[in-house]
């Protein structure tokens, strides 16, 4: 066989697991806002060097940008053979890709096979891939038998969610993928929320994995978490399946929000920055009552009075207008908030399937 061999991503999916490196040889920012799944960044052009190479075709003309952008390649990729692949054996198989399967991956990819080294390059690049998820992702959604945790903030639905990922249940964690925890308050602290391609990609990936035959389980989420926006066949269809109606005493709901939110424990200002957003819902001086309660360090009464005026009123809205099944929803209510309580009640739920 001769190689580069030259590969749709259609041929490709199927041995993505087989391949000892998935190359995405795009900038750092290209990478950064989305790539295939477990790829490593080896540009050959730097954000920097795009950017000037892609000046010149525009101001002067493809010739000249041509000579500058092959010099940097051929830099670049000599930089990787040295550091990245020099002690790859000979039956070391790379799949390389760029944007759209061209002149950066071509170039990577020809050396790499002059080499010796059975190369893969993804024809279509990115570009590709991210067409199949699009096309795809929707379908996937549409075969999965969902399980929605339902419950009031503070009860334990991403507790249980995690619970149930360590018993072997097949969980999708929205929360955990666009690292924001889905409400107003939800941002973590010192991270950024992924770009909407690469919060898709990772929903493609996880559900891909998943059995059909077994259900999946998830967090009754809003159709935005933070600034990112569920797929709509991944929402639709999550809001016509079965429910879990999941019951936590107020006390509890409040100390494990103390347990989950214990950035803003420490960090009152950041809170109070956040209780800004509430002042259209509640007005100035609800919410400059509420700051005061944080700045005295009176968080218990801050936490139950956010759940009682705010949280709780627009989840019972929009929880009975979203989710159809959960009128019928088998209800649990936890015992309390300790390892064993969440064990014990994915253990119940599990017994179930």
């Amino acid at each position: 066989m001769k190689y580069p061999e030259l590969l749709s991503f259609s041929d490709v999916l199927p041995r993505l697991a087989e391949f000892d490196a998935i190359i995405d040889v795009r900038s750092p920012g290209e990478f950064t806002e989305d790539h295939l799944p477990h790829a490593i960044n080896c540009p050959v052009l730097d954000d920097e060097e795009r950017i000037r190479v892609g000046t010149m075709y525009k101001q002067v003309n493809a010739f000249e940008a041509k000579k500058v952008g092959a010099a940097l390649v051929a830099k670049n990729i000599a930089k990787y053979i040295e550091t990245h692949f020099l002690d790859k054996p000979k039956d070391w198989t790379p799949l390389i890709y760029c944007w759209r399967g061209g002149n950066r991956s071509g170039s990577m990819a020809h050396i790499l096979a002059k080499i010796g080294w059975p190369v893969v390059q993804l024809d279509g690049g990115y570009k590709s891939y991210r067409q199949h998820v699009n096309q795809y992702l929707p379908e996937i959604a549409n075969t999965i038998s969902w399980r929605v945790i339902c419950g009031t903030t503070g009860s334990g639905k991403s507790r249980l969610l995690q619970t149930l990922h360590r018993q072997g249940a097949q969980v999708l964690d929205l929360e955990q993928i666009a690292l924001h925890k889905g409400s107003v308050l939800g941002g973590l602290p010192d991270l950024a929320q992924p770009s909407q391609k690469y919060f898709e990609s990772q929903i493609w990936q996880t559900l891909r994995e998943f059995d059909a035959r077994r259900p999946v389980y998830v967090e009754s989420e809003s159709k935005k978490v933070g600034n990112l926006r569920v797929p709509d066949q991944v929402i639709q269809t999550m809001r016509g399946a079965p429910c879990i109606a999941l019951h936590l005493t107020m006390s509890d709901r409040v100390e494990l929000l103390m347990q989950e939110y214990a950035h803003f424990v420490q960090n009152p200002e950041g809170l109070n920055r956040q209780l800004e957003c509430l002042v259209s819902l509640h007005g100035k001086e609800k919410i400059q009552h509420w700051k005061q309660h944080a700045n005295e360090g009176q968080m218990r009464e801050l936490v139950t009075q956010l759940l009682e005026k705010h949280y709780d009123p627009v989840y019972v809205r929009s929880i009975d207008k979203n989710f159809i099944q959960y009128p019928q929803a088998q209800a649990l209510r936890l015992q309390g908030i300790s390892d064993e309580d969440f064990t014990s009640t994915a253990k119940l739920i599990l017994s179930a399937e």
